[in-house]
């Protein structure tokens, strides 16, 4: 039985899929950024150079970040716009024919014939539209996905994950800056990548080794190349 005040499942979905996108997008930030300031400091010890590259790539990254899922969710939603402008176009062409559809599909869920048609009958009187769109699309007329918010919450969640490496490469002295970076990065990798797990009902093990090992192989060989690279340039 649901109680007053219950989240439904729908709700409590999209808000697990808003916080498991926030985790990936964080995560994003703290391979990319890693990545990047520690090929810099095997390149130079100079902390001006590492700094300069990290804010670089932390503001480029959060940027490409937002503008993607701008782009990407803004499609989704003109999809969405355009499913239901066709199903209230169908409504207003042919009302009998859809409530019989209507009915046909909560007949397809298991119930009664009877049941099936009293459903649709209640359900068409008090918003025939909402009723359709629930049942034919899985959409909520009132609450479609905004871009700007996807782009925001993007943008957002690199960022935070972008500081945590450019903290750990600046903050320590330049002798053990790159091992206290890569402690921390796979500190954090093994976090996100637990909790992306656990959100998405996954093995926690397997996750977490895959993005230790992962990105552990990026800044090494990130790494190796800054210093060839600093090599070869000095």
């Amino acid at each position: 039985m649901m109680h007053p005040g219950e989240p439904h499942d729908a709700s409590v979905s999209g808000r697990l899929n808003w916080l498991r996108a926030g985790v990936l997008g964080a995560n994003d930030g703290i391979v990319s950024t890693a990545g990047l300031v520690v090929g810099v400091a095997g390149a130079t010890t100079s902390t001006g150079p590492i700094l300069t590259a990290g804010v670089a790539g932390l503001v480029a990254g959060a940027v490409s970040m937002a503008l993607g899922e701008y782009v990407s969710v803004s499609s989704q939603r003109d999809t969405e716009r355009a499913l239901l402008d066709k199903e209230r176009g169908e409504l207003a062409a042919s009302p009998e024919r859809e409530f019989e559809e209507l009915v046909s599909l909560y007949a397809a869920k298991g119930l009664s014939e009877a049941t099936a048609r009293q459903v649709a009958r209640e359900l068409t009187d008090k918003d025939a539209f909402a009723a359709h769109a629930d049942v034919e699309l899985r959409l909520d007329p009132d609450d479609l996905t905004n871009p700007w918010h996807a782009a925001v919450a993007s943008a957002t969640a690199f960022t935070i994950g972008s500081l945590l490496p450019l903290a750990a490469i600046l903050l320590p002295p330049a002798g053990i800056r790159v091992a206290v970076t890569f402690g921390v990065v796979v500190a954090a990798l093994a976090a996100t990548g637990y909790l992306s797990a656990r959100l998405g009902g996954a093995r926690p093990a397997r996750a977490v080794l895959r993005l230790v090992l992962g990105g552990a192989a990026g800044m090494a060989v990130t790494y190796g190349v800054g210093a060839l690279v600093g090599t070869a340039v000095g």
